[in-house]
Order: structure tokens, then sequence, then C-alpha cells
């Protein structure tokens, strides 16, 4: 993809009800430049597919979509084919829409677990006690990030924190060290909340309010990865509700992810 196709696919996730954050496209390019395939027909963009590569072993996989009037026609899933063959043989996640695991499988994905979207407004409780990522914090915070997440995605996550003053990144510290981290990413409605990384639900909650803070009362999102009972149990007491799911997969041997201190998953699309 060219920049230009990039805005034109994220405009196309927005059309899905996908929601992409308003400065999405940077942060993303700067994963994998390579990472980004057009299909096209008529010289026209017809189907889009993100094989983002992250060191020498892992992948992550989003972006596919098919605009209505292209569908059926075997478009989207030459270009599905096409990144299978560039992501060969490092393991490969995604996080797709429930109606497609039967595809994905057939594919060699297998289900780890599902994510839940909840979403609603939520008003702080006490005083904010997170501060903003300072630049001194970003080395903390990227290994926070690989120790969760079971691979290193340094260039992505440096924009994602510090790239856009649209995203907006926030820290607990308890005696000095990094005991959370949160992101704050304005969305064309709303707010989503990714990651958020906590040692436990205390903090997460402490972040989750410092981040609804900055909101001005706006609806967000929160994508919590179903085996963290703790994150669940978080969202419902703060009157999230559940609204969209998908099933998290991997083809290859899983990265060693840390689900308990994951309590937001930063993006669907980068993982």
């Amino acid at each position: 993809m060219t920049a230009a196709d990039l805005a034109q696919v994220l405009a196309w996730a927005e059309a899905e009800g996908w929601n992409p954050g308003v400065a999405d496209a940077a942060a993303f390019r700067a994963a994998d430049p390579d990472g980004f395939l057009i299909a096209e027909v008529a010289g026209e963009p017809a189907a889009s597919l993100s094989i983002v590569r992250f060191g020498d072993a892992t992948a992550f996989l989003g972006l596919y979509i098919c605009p209505p009037e292209h569908r059926g026609r075997g478009v989207g899933y030459a270009l599905w084919q096409a990144g299978m063959a560039r992501l060969a043989p490092r393991t490969t996640g995604l996080d797709g829409v429930p109606a497609q695991q039967a595809n994905y499988a057939r594919s060699g994905f297998a289900l780890a677990h599902r994510n839940l979207r909840f979403s609603g407004v939520v008003t702080p409780e006490g005083p904010d006690m997170t501060l903003p990522l300072a630049s001194a914090q970003l080395g903390a915070a990227h290994a926070l990030d690989r120790a969760v997440t079971g691979f290193d995605r340094a260039a992505f996550f440096a924009d994602w924190l510090t790239g856009d003053p649209s995203r907006q990144a926030r820290v607990l510290l308890r005696d000095g060290a990094l005991a959370g981290l949160g992101v704050l990413r304005a969305c064309a409605q709303g707010y989503k909340v990714g990651p958020l990384f906590a040692a436990d639900r205390a903090a997460a909650e402490a972040l989750l309010d410092g981040l609804a803070a900055r909101t001005g009362g706006a609806r967000l999102s929160l994508d919590v990865p179903e085996p963290n009972v703790a994150a669940i149990a978080l969202a419902e007491a703060r009157g999230l509700v559940p609204e969209f799911e998908t099933a998290r997969m991997w083809r290859g041997p899983p990265p060693a992810q840390d689900i308990g201190r994951t309590f937001g998953v930063t993006t669907f699309e980068l993982g």
C-alpha cells in the first residue's frame, strides 16, 4: 500500500464499523512499511490485508477488508494467499470476527481465546493517580510491552506512545517503578483504551480512571481478553457493556503472552 492506499483502507474500516483511530496510519506504517498489501481491480483498490512482521519469528495479520462491490469475485482470497505466502514460516496471530473463524482455521489458525469489546462512559472515582509517560520511561514501557505480548514491536510502539497528540499515554508508578501503562486513543467516534497493561486490577482501575478523566465524558471502548477474569470484572463493575468480540487465533506456536497483565488489547490490527 501507498500512504494514500492506507488512508483509503482505514476509511473502509470506519465504514465497516471498526472505529479506527484518527491517527492510526503513521503508527501502523512504522511497524512494518512493507507489511500492508492492496489488491487492485482496474487500477482501483479492491481489497486490503496487513501482514506486519515483528522481529524474525512473529507476525500479526489485520485489516482484511474487501468492500461489498468486490466481494464474491475471489479478490480478497487471492490477496489472502499472497499474504500467507509472505508470512510463512513465521508464527502469525490475528484478531478476527467469529464468522470467519472456520475460514481462518482452514489456513492453519487455531483459536487461543476470545477478546470482548466493552464500551460505555466511565466516570472517574477518586483523585487521578496517573502521570503522563515521560521520555525516561520509554525503555520500561517497551520492556513491559515485550513481556506482555511476547514479541518485539519497538518501532510501532514508540509511535503509538509518542507519535501523535490524539493518543495520550499515561503510567502508574509504585515505589518509583512502572506498575501499569495505558493509552487513550481518539477514534472516529469517541475513544479506545489500548493498551491497558497493569500489574493487577487496582492498577488497571487507576489507569482507566486517569484516562477516562481526559475524555470529557465521551464514550470509550476497552478490548479485554476473556481469560483475564479480573479485567472482565473491572469492565463490568465500571458499567461498560460488551458489544463486540473477536477471536484471537495463532498459526504456529503462540508467543509467551502474559494475559494476566493484559487488561486491554493495544489494537486488533497489530495485537
